[in-house]
């Protein structure tokens, strides 16, 4: 049975669904000896071959769909994504190193942003936390320049416009903010997401007159840093997986906004 190459990539641990896709426009991904770069793109997983990067990639073995699952602490610096450049550090880097499957990152945080990072070859739960229909809640702590006033924090609540690509522009969606502390030099926020992108933080609060000095991600659904020191991982437990799955199936249809992967 022929599947779209986005789910049976994402589903043998390659990447997720989304940056599978950019793969293939890039002419990183060949099926059957042929680079393919325009999907829609349906493969049968049981004849098809498909290499990526010029490696094969093993699809429905025993050894490629146990699910792994961890929490990272990212420390600031290190890259959000599986492919090096020069000598990147990448968030993988920090795992394991003899890891019998690939895993990958769910969503992004960008390089100069530090927190929590979930890591996984969890296709399908990937694609749930990361696409915006499902509105998988994100929150992030933020050190911003200058003291910022009640006029701001409404602004923010209620979404504001950022220009794109596409010359058309958006705004952001709802998401809740509170001031944890501030002074006229600095302000401490808390921010809840449900698009999840940490780059549109910054953009959003520069576009304010506040420049995000040091931002981190303290959530993500249920799973929060607690315990996970910086630099530092831990597998997420049975129970956590399960929580983490009834919140994305939860919140399916309720993100609000126009919704994008966290980008680095």
């Amino acid at each position: 049975m022929k599947e779209r190459i986005q789910k049976v990539l994402a589903n043998a641990g390659v990447d997720s669904r989304r940056n599978i896709e950019a793969m293939v426009r890039e002419g990183r991904v060949a099926v059957n000896g042929r680079v393919r770069t325009e999907p829609p793109i349906l493969i049968d997983p049981e004849k098809d071959k498909v290499e990526v990067d010029g490696e094969l990639v093993k699809l429905g073995t025993p050894m490629v769909t146990r699910r792994y699952y961890f929490i990272l602490n990212k420390p600031k610096g290190v890259y959000s994504t599986n492919v090096a450049q020069g000598v990147q550090v990448r968030a993988i880097d920090l795992l394991p190193r003899h890891l019998p499957a690939r895993v990958y990152p769910v969503g992004r945080l960008d390089a100069e942003s530090k927190g929590l990072l979930l890591l996984t070859n969890d296709g399908e739960l990937t694609n749930q936390l990361t696409h915006p229909r499902y509105g998988v809640a994100k929150t992030y702590r933020a050190a911003v320049d200058g003291y910022v006033g009640p006029e701001v924090l409404e602004q923010v609540q209620k979404g504001v416009w950022l220009a794109d690509k596409s010359g058309e522009g958006f705004r952001t969606g709802k998401s809740r903010i509170r001031i944890v502390r501030h002074s006229r030099e600095q302000s401490i926020l808390e921010i809840t997401f449900r698009e999840g992108q940490n780059l549109q933080i910054r953009r959003v609060l520069a576009k304010l007159g506040h420049k995000v000095r040091d931002l981190t991600r303290t959530r993500m659904g249920p799973l929060t840093l607690e315990g996970v020191a910086v630099g530092h991982f831990r597998p997420l437990t049975g129970k956590e997986v399960k929580e983490l799955r009834r919140s994305a199936a939860g919140q399916k249809g309720k993100g609000e906004g126009r919704g994008t992967k966290d980008e680095g």
